[in-house]
């Protein structure tokens, strides 16, 4: 099938840190429907190898363009690194939006010429990542920090206990030494815990979530492909996960403050394929 403009916007995750993207897109964009998948029997990405992420995200892409969406927004910084441009070459008709560090406007921002960066492991180490600081990092200092361990208590449903408040303060309070007075978020999860963020490393501290930049590309996308959807309806929202779908469940009410049905996706054993079950 051919998308339409009342065709649904893809949305996809390691797990649910993705859902801070698609409440951007939602709120720029209500009239679209949405279709998000978490693959939270293989969150985190961000401990797996670049292979097995590009293999993972091909699979899922197949899932969502089997289902007729009319763009796919890889809504996970490790994803996009280590397979935006791999699924765009796999893909060539398909509009794939990722995930970028918003270095540029923490370059702009800065007064101290000191930044922070919260992301995960392959996140820093991906060309993605380093094409970013190259393009628009110069003269500002960068601190980062992986806050190990964040993603699962985000995962969890933690977001105030003591675990995740102890790996936010080592993460924040050294750059905070530095005169840090940015920081950007390199993870989907994080947008999640900025409220402890903000208490942590102080009001004057400003915290960036790409999100809505993502939301805003996606629409420039829409508009350009004449696929944006005029109807003045709501849209609906689908979801499907790897996991658990009363877990994630559970947490679409803590993370989005509502209730919807969420379907089980299976992976075969070779990851080449995804089977979705019925609604919880």
């Amino acid at each position: 099938m051919t998308p339409t403009a009342g065709s649904p916007i893809g949305v996809f995750d390691s797990g649910a840190g993705g859902l801070s993207v698609l409440r951007a897109i939602r709120a720029r964009l209500p009239n679209e429907s949405t279709l998000y998948f978490g693959d939270q029997q293989h969150v985190p990405y961000g401990l797996r190898a670049m292979e097995q992420i590009q293999r993972l995200s091909e699979t899922i892409a197949r899932f969502l363009l089997a289902r007729d969406v009319k763009i796919v927004v890889i809504a996970c910084n490790t994803a996009s690194a280590a397979a935006l441009k791999f699924l765009r070459d796999k893909f060539p008709h398909v509009r794939f939006v990722g995930m970028e560090p918003a270095v540029k406007p923490a370059a702009e921002r800065t007064r101290t010429g000191k930044v922070g960066v919260l992301a995960t492991p392959a996140t820093f180490q991906g060309e993605l990542y380093a094409s970013v600081i190259g393009r628009f990092a110069n003269g500002v200092e960068l601190y980062q920090s992986a806050c190990e361990g964040l993603v699962q208590q985000i995962e969890r449903g933690d977001l105030t206990g003591n675990e995740t408040r102890r790996i936010l303060h080592d993460a924040l309070k050294p750059m905070a030494a530095k005169q840090v007075d940015v920081v950007v978020l390199g993870c989907t999860h994080y947008p999640f815990v900025i409220p402890l963020i903000q208490e942590i490393a102080g009001a004057d501290v400003q915290v960036i979530d790409p999100a809505p930049a993502v939301a805003r590309q996606v629409e420039r996308l829409l508009e350009a492909d004449r696929l944006k959807n005029a109807s003045a309806a709501l849209g609906t929202a689908e979801f499907f996960t790897s996991g658990d779908p009363s877990a994630f469940s559970d947490l679409l009410s803590l993370l989005l403050g509502e209730t919807s049905a969420v379907k089980q996706a299976r992976w075969s054993a070779d990851l080449q394929t995804l089977s979705a079950r019925n609604a919880y």
